[in-house]
């Protein structure tokens, strides 16, 4: 059995577009070679990689074994390019971070003082929700996430860096504001703003109402904090967010963390690579400069609940 390199390049382009003419365009190739190349490969190994559902292109159970292994290699490969770069010039890199949605409140500071001490390295963040960091961590796709739970299914290197409490606001000048140890039967029927569906804060407020034996109403789903805020703000319903998030809604009181039984919901931020995940010099650097900002960080920040 022979299967080239390039071959295996254009397989992974075809299933992460399932379509041959985007795969095409991709790879800066005409449809007819990558058709060619994909029949080539399946005689080579003599299973059909793919199949037809309407005008999609799906990966069968040998292309979806295929793919797994695919994305290994090619982030092997892709870290021997980029390691032999560095070692051209170790002051300069490229790095892609990928971070949970509420991260963006202390993610985006730490990255601009990195930045000002590594002017040479170029850093992309992507700013996407739980089920997308998954997917990134699956694919081999990001240097480095930052995210709650890591997902327990995947072969993962993480380390925990701060604490992330949810806490429930409400208007400032609602009749639970200033009240102290409020009763979760209290604030059961209340409308809630919440994340959407495939969001870590959605899934750990189900978790927290389904073990006090409640459940929530939702009248908005929001895919921001910032949506969340201005809803609450506004008389829309109560809201369970990131603490991270509302520091200056806390300094201008336009909103109040109510103190209810079981709140704040304790989490915690990680920073999460891929098992087998390459990480450049620059990478490295900046993992290992988040680590260490992150506790100043978070003391900052507790010093809101006080």
């Amino acid at each position: 059995m022979h299967i080239s390199f390039r071959q295996i390049q254009i397989f992974q382009a075809v299933a992460q577009t399932e379509n041959f003419t985007r795969a095409a365009e991709l790879l800066h190739m005409t449809q007819p070679a990558i058709s060619m190349q994909v029949k080539q490969l399946e005689d080579n190994v003599g299973l059909s990689l793919f199949e037809r559902q309407g005008k999609r292109i799906v990966m069968t159970a040998a292309g979806k074994a295929m793919h797994a292994y695919g994305c290994e290699l090619l982030a092997q490969y892709q870290g021997m390019v980029e390691t032999l770069k560095e070692l051209k010039n170790v002051h300069q890199g490229y790095i892609k971070v990928s971070a949970a949605t509420t991260s963006i409140y202390f993610i985006t500071r730490m990255l601009a003082s990195f930045s000002k001490m590594h002017e040479g390295i170029t850093v992309s963040l992507d700013i996407t929700n739980r089920k997308a960091l998954v997917e990134q961590l699956q694919h081999y796709e990001a240097d480095l996430v930052v995210m709650g739970e890591p997902p327990s299914n995947l072969d993962l290197h993480s380390q925990r860096l701060m604490c992330n409490p949810l806490v429930l606001i409400a208007p400032a000048d609602h009749p639970l504001a200033g009240k102290k140890e409020i009763p979760i039967a209290d604030i059961a029927g209340e409308k809630f703003v919440v994340r959407e569906p495939g969001s870590g804060t959605r899934a750990a407020i189900e978790r927290f109402f389904a073990e006090y034996g409640h459940t929530f109403s939702s009248t908005l789903e929001m895919s921001s904090n910032e949506s969340i805020k201005y809803s609450v703000i506004a008389g829309l319903g109560l809201g369970i967010v990131s603490l991270h998030s509302i520091k200056l809604e806390l300094e201008t009181r336009s909103l109040a963390v109510l103190d209810v039984q079981g709140f704040p919901i304790q989490r915690y931020w990680h920073i999460v690579t891929r098992d087998g995940k390459w990480l450049s010099p620059a990478a490295q650097a900046f993992k290992e400069y988040v680590i260490a900002e992150a506790a100043a960080y978070a003391q900052d920040y507790q010093q809101l609940l006080l």
